[in-house]
């Protein structure tokens, strides 16, 4: 069909209701809106794959939503629309289901409760007092498990949360128990939602890590044990949640609601052609870099965006989100979606990316970026600004940072600024980004660009292991020390690395085999002095609440920094004096108090004492605690 006046469509056709498949155990009704649709028919399967219909059901419109009611228990019933539209014929799977059979093309009936693992009624969401309190750990499910350096028995799936007792082969503890014994408050999964790229019906080995959306709703079935029924992926990626609910972590699912894998071919095109998606010069807009970029200023993509993040939220008791491309959506949106998911959930922690992809016609006003960040006051973002200061450009190999031979007056002050989570602050010139260090989540490694460790190796040429393993400590330093939200990729404690066959480093491995993704648990054990320096920074920083403040006015008034040579300095954090020192000899310094940590140790129990002279080793810090 030709595109229309959208606005006037909202205006006319916004429709409040619940839509998808409600169900109950005597009557399930179907609702799905398009309301320039000529027919819809309600077609019902017996499985989600091959089969024929066995019942095809003319649906009514009102009110821009067309509807059926069947009255049975259709619990595992899978089902399909079929949309006659401006004189074209599409079948489609819900973009509202809940589930699905294999590879996501039909959706599924499912009654809920009865998809529930044993406890799940008594099952909480980890607490969160504030934002700063979180110590993030990002992960994708495949890697988690699938390397054979642990004896995993459910590799690659969710199940594997759910095993205790796996080692690596040196016997160390890995898997979730490992996670556990770290440190780390949640753990960030890349996508688990139902995405496009791998075939669920193939027992060969294939790797995504998942940005390439289909189904919003649905977990993703190559990580379930089943993926032919429904009801499988539903029940355990609840008993993943619930694992890691049980070890006191929280679990935050990545969502991608800026673009989807299809455009034309995609169920929102289907049920109503070209509405979801933003236009430019008459053809999609592709702010995202994937074809398409999804309308959230649009009322009903600002619905399903808000129902969808409610029920995923009410439906696997998730402790959080993180939005990729979050400067493609809208502020209100996001604004609204908080305020709901603050009634399911008031500890749930909500961030995102704070950039785009490419060009958008939403006006950089609406849009949810970094620069906008005061304006979405539930909601933290990413600095990219700290991660390119500590290790150097992810854009260029060999560029260097702070931590890694780079050295400029701008550097500095960027550490000066993270460390007082890029709130205003007198001794800083570089400027604030927010009034809050809630809104700040610092990190040096994500799933993209090279690794901490790749990228050390690439731009310190010829250093030791020792200078290499230095950087990579004082790089994890100034993430947990500083004020805001501390992020790690799974592994950069233990030295991730991304290696290729041609002696290079993998950038981007969103496909690339589990040979490059797969986390090699038994570096856990090779690489023990950096793994128990990264856990010592994270006890420290859960047990003393001075790098854990909440608001800007306690870090103006509780922190202080004396200038050094060269880009070294002190910073006065309460009662804490943390030395940071990126040049490559030591500094002499004055201090009396017990030290937390040094070049080769970090841990939240005294190390030794100091009283006088002190040494901060070369790239490391020095944190005392003053009498």
């Amino acid at each position: 069909m030709t595109m229309c006046n959208f606005d006037e469509t909202d205006d006319k056709y916004y429709f409040d209701g619940k839509l998808g498949a409600i169900y109950s155990r005597h009557r399930t009704e179907f609702r799905v809106w398009s309301p320039f649709a000529d027919t819809v028919k309600l077609r019902l399967y017996p499985d989600g794959n091959d089969s024929l219909p066995y019942a095809v059901t003319d649906m009514e419109l009102k009110n821009g939503a067309w509807s059926a009611a069947v009255c049975d228990d259709l619990n595992g019933v899978y089902y399909t629309y079929e949309v006659h539209i401006d004189g074209s014929e599409f079948e489609t799977i819900d973009i509202y289901a809940v589930s699905a059979g294999v590879n996501g093309k039909r959706g599924m009936v499912l009654d809920l409760s009865a998809a529930e693992p044993n406890g799940w009624k008594l099952d909480k969401p980890v607490r969160l007092e504030k934002y700063t309190d979180a110590i993030i750990y990002e992960l994708h499910v495949r890697d988690f498990s699938i390397d054979s350096s642990s004896n995993f028995q459910n590799r690659g799936k969710f199940l594997a949360f759910t095993e205790t007792g796996t080692t690596n082969s040196s016997g160390d503890a890995t898997g979730l128990d490992y996670i556990a014994s770290l440190g780390v408050t949640h753990i960030h999964l890349l996508p688990v939602f139902d995405f496009a790229t791998v075939d669920e019906s193939s027992d060969q080995p294939q790797f995504n890590w998942g940005y390439d959306p289909l189904n919003y709703n649905v977990p993703e079935g190559s990580y379930s044990s089943d993926p032919f029924d429904g009801a499988v992926r539903v029940r355990e990626f609840r008993q993943l949640v619930m694992a890691c609910h049980s070890k006191g972590i929280g679990v935050i699912m990545d969502v991608v609601y800026n673009h989807t894998y299809h455009t034309e071919e995609s169920a929102f095109s289907k049920i109503f052609p070209h509405y979801y998606y933003r236009q430019k010069d008459g053809s999609y807009s592709n702010g995202s870099g994937c074809g398409n970029e999804f309308a959230s200023e649009r009322r009903m993509a600002q619905k399903f965006i808000i129902d969808s993040l409610c029920f995923l939220a009410e439906t696997y008791k998730l402790d959080g989100f993180r939005f990729d491309l979050m400067g493609l959506l809208d502020i209100e949106t996001l604004n609204l979606a908080a305020e709901k998911l603050r009634r399911i959930n008031p500890d749930i922690i909500l961030y995102g990316e704070g950039w785009t992809g490419g060009d958008s016609p939403l006006d950089d006003s609406a849009r949810a970026m970094k620069h906008n960040i005061r304006r979405l006051p539930e909601f933290a973002v990413f600095s990219d600004e700290i991660r390119d200061t500590i290790k150097g450009s992810v854009f260029h190999d060999e560029a260097s940072g702070y931590v890694n031979g780079g050295s400029s007056y701008d550097k500095a002050q960027l550490i000066k600024a993270s460390l007082c989570g890029r709130v205003e602050h007198p001794q800083i010139s570089c400027g604030s980004l927010t009034d809050s260090p809630c809104q700040i989540v610092n990190y040096t490694e994500a799933h993209d660009n090279l690794t901490f460790f790749d990228k050390l190796i690439l731009s310190m040429k010829g250093a030791s292991d020792w200078e290499l393993i230095a950087a990579d400590k004082l790089g994890a330093a100034l993430v947990l020390l500083s004020q805001g939200i501390p992020f790690i990729q799974a592994g950069q404690e233990f030295l991730r690395s991304k290696p290729l066959p041609d002696g290079g480093f993998e950038h981007n491995s969103y496909n690339s085999p589990d040979s490059v993704n797969s986390i090699k648990w038994d570096r856990l054990s090779t690489f023990r002095e950096p793994q128990q320096y990264y856990a010592g920074l994270i006890a420290i920083r859960r047990r003393f609440s001075e790098f854990r403040m909440q608001s800007a006015e306690d870090i103006r008034t509780l922190i202080s920094f004396q200038d050094l040579e060269g880009d070294a300095f002190i910073a006065y954090i309460g009662r804490f004096m943390l030395v940071v020192n990126p040049l490559g000899h030591e500094l002499t310094v004055q201090a009396s108090g017990d030290v937390y940590a040094d070049k080769t140790s970090a841990s939240a129990d005294v190390l030794y004492h100091v009283d006088g002279e002190a040494l901060c080793g070369r790239r490391s810090v020095l944190l005392v605690k003053i009498k």
